[in-house]
C-alpha cells in the first residue's frame, strides 16, 4: 500500500503519461453529465479521483491538479463527450472515479461513463489502482516513478 491522505496527491510518473491521484474526500456525491441524461456517484472519502495525463511536463501536472480540484474541491462535473465527438483527440486530461480504476490505452478519451475505467498512456495499460482506508493500491504497476505532492492551488 502507498499511504495517501486528503491534502495529498499521488503521481505515477512514466515516460509518455502521468497518473494523478486524490482521495474523493468527504463531499460524497458527484455527476457525470453525459449527452443524454446526469449520473449522480456516490464516493466515500477513501474512493479516488484518478486523472490520466498525456504528456509529462510541468502544464500536465499542473493541469492534473486543476482538473482534480475542480471537481473534488469546486464541484465541477465529470463530462462523457459521445463516441465520435472531435474534442476526444484533444484532450489533453481525463478522469474517473471509484474505487478501483483499471487503465487501458485502447479507449477513446473523454467516452465512457463507465468510472472503472480510464484512457492513459500505453506504458500504463492494465494497471489496476484502488482506494484503500489510508491509501492507494496498485495491481501490474510499471516501472513508474511515485511521488507523493501537497493537494493544493
Amino acid at each position: 500500500m502507498t499511504p495517501l491522505n486528503e491534502n495529498e496527491m499521488l503521481l505515477l510518473r512514466g515516460k509518455e503519461g502521468t497518473l494523478g491521484i486524490v482521495k474523493a474526500g468527504g463531499k460524497g456525491q458527484f455527476f457525470i453529465e453525459t449527452e443524454k441524461e446526469e449520473i449522480i456517484l456516490a464516493l466515500s472519502p477513501d474512493d479516488l479521483l484518478v486523472a490520466s495525463g498525456f504528456g509529462t511536463d510541468k502544464t500536465i501536472i499542473n493541469g492534473l491538479k486543476c482538473v482534480l480540484y475542480m471537481i473534488r474541491e469546486v464541484g465541477s462535473p465529470f463530462i462523457v463527450l459521445p463516441k465520435k465527438h472531435p474534442a476526444s483527440k484533444r484532450l489533453k486530461i481525463v478522469v474517473s472515479a471509484g474505487d478501483r480504476t483499471r487503465i487501458s490505452c485502447s479507449i477513446i478519451p473523454g467516452t465512457h461513463p463507465e468510472q472503472d475505467i480510464l484512457c492513459g498512456s500505453s506504458e500504463f495499460d492494465g494497471i489496476e489502482i484502488s482506494g484503500v482506508k489510508g491509501g492507494v493500491e496498485f495491481k501490474n504497476l510499471p516501472n513508474g516513478k511515485l511521488e507523493l505532492i501537497p493537494f493544493e492551488i
